[in-house]
């Protein structure tokens, strides 16, 4: 049987609603999610941030987190939370020791790129945990900034460089993976429950292409449940915390592996992947066809490779009418303009020594 995962968020344990606790009603509504794991068999349970509303939370708070994480837990289900942008990770990850196992809180930004481990009857699945990154904040465990030696400074930023670390702790974890993160991610429908923060601009926005890699992504921020992609999705608030919020849909995601599926995968980026099937079959053995269908930019004019000559005065012009042609209207990435003009100043040397 595939792996079955519950994706829920924004517990927000301990927020108000215009003066009046909700603590009663959100201690209902995590009793039938409780119910919901356990009827439907689910492996992992993942809390993607904002667990509390408050950096501070009261006693009463922790105990319902506490009851509500035992509740779980006794299903049979393992548990994985992160840190919210609402959450004190630190006060946070504090408890992490003192819980039972499989109860596993992941607040340390130096450990994005090691994975929790949980195994069914297909392998493995590597589940990496991102706490909320404030860039004024954690910049200072990255001083050498990201891949290109650039300073973190915004929240994509540092997004990106989290995700590079976790996309490095895939390489050396083979299987099936899913990432957990708290953020504002490109795509996210603005009419369906945006956090007060976003609202007022406290957080930017993440380039939905940063999450490439994990089969599963699992975030929190926004308060209406809904896909960004099929790979990439919100699970929202499980109460509607303002009257703005009324018509959103709360809820969770259940999520199932299915690693022992016949697959054709399709994928559309614009140049042909390495080995795409050996890198499929890591997580899918029973990946059968893979097809690369590139999708053509929506502001390029369709011509024919003979029409696309006709303009190619040089031959790196020809070179580049041929990736075009090829790629649906994708032409030479930058390091590819500097590969091939290495090739082309080659041969012009060579030639010359003739």
């Amino acid at each position: 049987m595939s792996m079955r995962i519950l994706h829920t968020s924004d517990w927000h344990i301990g927020r108000t609603f215009h003066g009046n606790s909700t603590m009663d009603a959100l201690a209902e509504v995590l009793g039938a999610l409780t119910e919901q794991v356990r009827e439907n068999a689910v492996d992992v349970v993942i809390l993607a941030g904002d667990v509390f509303d408050s950096a501070t939370p009261s006693g009463a708070a922790y105990t319902l987190l506490g009851d509500a994480l035992v509740s779980l837990h006794e299903t049979g289900a393992r548990v994985i939370v992160t840190s919210g942008n609402h959450d004190s990770a630190a006060r946070l990850g504090f408890q992490s020791r003192l819980l039972r196992d499989g109860i596993h809180v992941l607040t340390d930004p130096l450990a994005v790129g090691v994975p929790v481990t949980i195994a069914d009857a297909d392998g493995p699945v590597h589940f990496f945990g991102i706490p909320y990154l404030e860039p004024a904040i954690v910049r200072q465990h990255w001083p050498e900034g990201d891949s290109t030696g650039r300073q973190l400074r915004t929240q994509a930023q540092t997004m990106a460089h989290a995700m590079d670390l976790v996309r490095a702790g895939m390489r050396e974890h083979e299987g099936r993976s899913v990432a957990v993160a708290h953020c504002f991610a490109a795509g996210v429908d603005a009419t369906i429950g945006l956090e007060r923060e976003v609202r007022q601009g406290g957080l930017d926005v993440v380039p939905l292409s940063a999450f490439d890699g994990p089969d599963y992504v699992a975030l929190g921020h926004i308060h209406g449940r809904q896909q960004i992609s099929e790979r990439v999705r919100y699970a929202g608030a499980p109460l509607h915390y303002s009257f703005g919020e009324q018509h959103k849909p709360r809820g969770s995601w259940l999520v199932e592996e299915h690693a022992d599926d016949w697959v054709c995968a399709v994928y559309t980026d614009a140049v042909p992947q390495p080995e795409p099937m050996r890198r499929l079959r890591e997580s899918y053995p029973h990946c059968a066809m893979v097809q690369h269908q590139p999708v053509a930019t929506g502001d390029v004019e369709e011509k024919s490779y003979v029409q696309r000559l006709r303009t190619a005065v040089t031959d790196a012009d020809r070179i580049e009418a041929f990736l075009e042609h090829v790629r649906a209207g994708h032409g030479a990435t930058e390091v590819e303009h500097e590969l091939i003009r290495a090739v082309l100043d080659e041969r012009v040397r060579a030639e010359a020594l003739v």
